[in-house]
């Protein structure tokens, strides 16, 4: 099971077991300034990994009390710099964008999903604000919306019957608004180096592509 997956699974038990509905952040995609209106493009994009969208998420779920990790600088003067950890306390968004359609199969049907998401309150014990924000508790911090463009093949994921004709292009170029951050209940090896854990539980079984690799 993959990462995105294991994390999706823990945030949606961790809603159910706090009687909340799923709430997931909906990233905004552009293609040459449009938004997309293929549905079954625009479904593809937002289920991307994030380590092919410039590590912004299309579909981000948050309970309250969830460890997460931001994928940007932000600030890196104040150490809100990518890989820095921290909590998820509070989403602050557009009440009339929440929407209750299913975009995806990977979030139960009860899902809310939330298109316009404002900014995210992280606590984040390691940034380097020493002044309590206004109206904020000491070390909750707003993370804004971020912007990136990435590039897409979109022959890769779209099924036969929707793929362009030869002669047609099929790489464009996405530019996605979303919140940059990603759930970290479950987290590779590699976004772990240099932090202090209290307790962890490692999974030492490995794809069999990668076992010559290991040894």
């Amino acid at each position: 099971m993959k990462f995105a997956q294991i994390n999706n699974k823990a945030a949606i038990h961790n809603a159910t077991q706090m009687g909340h509905p799923p709430m997931v952040c909906v990233a905004q995609d552009t293609c040459k300034g449009k938004a997309i209106e293929d549905a079954i493009l625009l479904k593809k994009l937002l289920e991307l990994s994030d380590s092919k969208t410039e590590h912004l998420p299309g579909l981000l779920p948050f309970v309250p009390g969830m460890p997460v990790i931001l994928t940007q600088n932000i600030a890196t003067e104040l150490g809100l710099i990518n890989g820095i950890n921290g909590i998820f306390r509070q989403l602050v968004y557009h009440e009339e964008s929440v929407s209750a359609e299913n975009l995806s199969e990977m979030f139960p049907n009860n899902t809310q999903y939330i298109r316009r998401p404002m900014y995210a309150l992280i606590e984040i014990v390691k940034s380097k604000i020493e002044c309590k924000l206004q109206d904020l508790q000491p070390k909750l911090i707003p993370i804004p919306l971020v912007e990136q463009t990435f590039r897409v093949d979109v022959a890769d994921i779209l099924p036969k019957d929707k793929k362009p004709k030869s002669n047609q292009k099929t790489i464009l170029s996405i530019k996605r608004s979303a919140l940059p951050l990603v759930p970290a209940y479950c987290i590779t090896t590699h976004k772990s180096q240099g932090q202090t854990l209290n307790k962890v539980v490692i999974d030492l079984k490995l794809p069999n592509e990668t076992d010559d690799i290991a040894a």
